[in-house]
């Protein structure tokens, strides 16, 4: 898994409390290509996406039809038991979104930023086990892991992350950041333009977190003093210091991009092309769930020679990255536990825990789980 940042350059940082904000310059914006936002006041979405179910919980049922009247999308609302039809039910407007992506017009893709990327996380080896081993339940031979989800943190929930994005300074050129939150890369967001920088930045904070970010916001740990010196008694004239600022800035961009955004991109993760438009990719990658390391998912819109006009990312906890890991290690081995087991060294008790812990402990069944529990305990004791 390959981009190419080319022509974007690390900018000075600026801080405000755990909040890190380094701004992306470009010299020239990436053409033929402009991004904007479109905002929606229907109070309900349906998302249409094909033969599978994009479903949120609220604490209403609503059941989307059409209207008669004007063919628009409709849902009715409210409880009511009746003998006959005796007419309509009470109903509000919603607006239909056809897929993640979909083209909009024969120039125009709209797609939803982020879920995109999280979508491709959850379809993670979505099928379950292909054979069915007897460790494995019916329902998850079935039905795989069916229903899988997981926990995010809206933008606003990040602790002193709206104010900092309001009062910091949006840089001449600006087609990107790299958003810390105590100095954890929380999120890279790139446009091609930078007006379509100055018009999205504040959507940062309707954006999705993961729970690190949201975490290390509520802790408030201030982030670190990451700012150059400069050595006064090498310093004669106005040339000697601007060089010498110029060197810093140089440094700053260096380890910025080699330390703190190395793990960004995996180049052992995977990718995967959703959508082509006029010489333009639209896609989504995943890491390769390294443990005891940053993981990111996110998706990119890239050029034809693989420059990134595109890219928001969504960085994953500690227990979203094992469970990434955990069902990967089980896909390469067919989904048969004593080979996984034996390839992470460990026997096959340790492996049908550790799936509980992560979350999956409805996928095997629930014998096969006592025995090992049991087994497991009789071992400690």
């Amino acid at each position: 898994m390959t981009f190419k940042l080319d022509g974007l350059e690390t900018g000075p940082a600026q801080v405000r409390g755990s909040v890190r904000l380094v701004p992306l310059i470009r010299d020239e914006p990436v053409p033929h290509l402009r991004l904007h936002r479109k905002a929606y006041g229907e109070p309900v979405t349906v998302v249409d996406v094909g033969d599978a179910y994009y479903v949120s919980f609220v604490p209403h049922a609503f059941v989307a039809s059409w209207s008669d009247a004007d063919q628009l999308p409709s849902a009715s609302y409210g409880t009511r038991l009746l003998e006959r039809d005796t007419g309509a039910p009470p109903r509000m407007a919603v607006r239909t979104t056809r897929r993640m992506a979909r083209k909009a017009g024969k120039d125009r893709l709209r797609f939803l930023p982020l879920h995109l990327a999280v979508e491709g996380y959850l379809a993670l080896h979505f099928g379950g086990p292909e054979i069915a081993w007897e460790e494995w339940a019916r329902d998850a031979v079935a039905h795989g892991l069916s229903p899988r989800c997981e926990e995010t943190y809206f933008g606003l929930q990040v602790r002193g992350l709206e104010d900092a994005l309001r009062i910091f300074e949006i840089h001449p050129g600006q087609c990107g950041a790299m958003v810390y939150v105590a100095d954890a890369l929380a999120s890279a967001f790139v446009v091609p333009h930078h007006d379509d920088y100055r018009a999205l930045h504040p959507t940062l904070v309707e954006d999705l977190f993961g729970e690190l970010i949201h975490t290390y916001g509520l802790l408030g740990a201030p982030a670190g003093d990451l700012s150059g010196r400069v050595d006064d008694t090498q310093i004669r004239s106005l040339a000697d210091l601007r060089a010498a600022a110029e060197l810093r800035q140089e440094e700053w961009a260096s380890f910025h991009d080699v330390v703190m955004a190395g793990r960004l991109f995996d180049g052992d993760g995977s990718r995967q092309v959703v959508q082509r438009l006029r010489g333009f990719e639209l896609a989504r990658f995943l890491p390769s769930f390294a443990l005891r390391d940053e993981n990111h998912i996110g998706e990119t819109i890239t050029d034809g020679d693989g420059r990134v006009a595109y890219l928001k990312s969504f960085r994953l906890s500690d227990a979203q990255t094992r469970r990434g890991y955990l069902l990967s290690r089980l896909a390469e081995h067919d989904w048969r536990l004593g080979a996984t087991a034996a390839a992470l060294g460990a026997d096959r008790a340790a492996l049908a825990l550790r799936l509980e812990r992560a979350g999956f402990g409805y996928l095997l069944r629930q014998d096969v789980l006592d025995h090992y529990r049991a087994q497991r305990a009789t071992r400690a004791t």
